[in-house]
């Protein structure tokens, strides 16, 4: 079986770049579940935060890139909007999400001061020295991190979680820095109205909870696009479902793909234990189970070639077995 050499961040930035999914995950997090951000009036931004800091004598270069920015328009003036996809945790998330929106203020900067530079008009000292007009004003950005881990989230959450104890006096001074984390497992306290966003979060979030058989319940009469089977491949770290939704051409039942899922998966513990030189003969309930699900299977009108590949048996096999009555 080919390997799925799409990274996960590329899988997951094409999930959020739809401005329907985009939307409703502001809506849900920061929001509570209020169409605040309208899908139609989200468009494209780059997410190239790059810039270059300079101060006085001293000057550096920092390269940064969003992984998902759009921005809305409200005449004259816009807002932007950032995801940042996390699989892992990273204790230092806080601080880079304040350099994410710190260089995306600073690139706005720099391109109000190449304005300013060409303006002709007179400027007071003040205007001079910080190259700015005193009315000039900057757009406000608002940054949502998504973690997809299985694990709780043990890391820091806002700036001052990365700082050294202070006194009193000093802790009610510090300028903290706040982040918006979503986290998949704990997603379900969101009020989500986009159904792919809705479907992707809470399989995973089952998923992770061991709760297979209540996936398959929930979801029996129900047939997801392929793209959305890749992406809970993805998230919950699923070979199986990713190459499922890589290779799917037409909607896939979820209920379906997690039978054969479980059964791929007896049988990869089942060659283990023959390896180990554990096997102890073979099992006639699972071997029923098999005509169960190539009878089932051809009766959903599958071909005999993809039910093969599903149970890892000949087309020879699976068409003695078509041929039982």
């Amino acid at each position: 079986m080919k390997r799925d050499n799409t990274k996960p961040d590329v899988r997951l930035k094409e999930f959020w770049r739809d401005n329907n999914r985009f939307a409703d995950l502001f809506n849900a997090v920061l929001f509570e579940g209020q169409e605040v951000l309208k899908p139609d009036a989200l468009e494209e931004a780059d997410t190239d935060m790059s810039g270059v800091i300079q101060l006085k004598q001293y000057e550096e270069s920092l390269v940064r890139a969003r992984d998902v920015v759009k921005k809305t328009a409200y005449g004259a003036d816009f807002v932007i909007w950032g995801i940042e996809n996390q699989q892992r945790i990273h204790y230092a998330s806080p601080l880079r999400t304040l350099l994410y929106d710190g260089m995306g203020y600073l690139k706005e900067y720099n391109e109000i001061t190449r304005h300013r530079k060409e303006d002709s008009e007179p400027k007071t000292k003040d205007e001079f020295l910080s190259k700015m007009r005193k009315e000039d004003r900057l757009h406000p950005i608002f940054s949502i991190t998504v973690y997809y881990g299985e694990k709780e989230w043990d890391g820091p959450l806002c700036l001052r979680d990365m700082i050294v104890d202070m006194p009193e006096p000093m802790a009610r001074l510090f300028s903290d820095y706040k982040m918006n984390l979503v986290q998949v497992r704990d997603s379900g306290k969101y009020t989500f109205n986009n159904e792919d966003v809705k479907t992707v979060f809470d399989v995973s979030r089952e998923f992770f909870e061991g709760n297979i058989e209540e996936v398959k319940k929930k979801y029996k009469d129900k047939e997801l696009q392929p793209e959305l089977v890749a992406v809970i491949g993805k998230i919950t770290e699923s070979t199986f479902l990713m190459q499922k939704g890589k290779r799917g051409r037409r909607p896939i039942n979820l209920c379906t793909a997690l039978e054969s899922w479980e059964l791929k998966e007896f049988k990869k513990g089942e060659k283990q234990g023959i390896e180990k030189g554990e096997k102890q003969g073979i099992d006639l309930g699972i071997m029923q189970r098999d005509r169960e699900l190539i009878h089932k299977w051809t009766a959903l009108g599958y071909k005999t070639p993809e039910i093969a590949d599903l149970l890892g048996f000949t087309e020879e096999e699976v068409r003695r077995v078509q041929a039982e009555k």
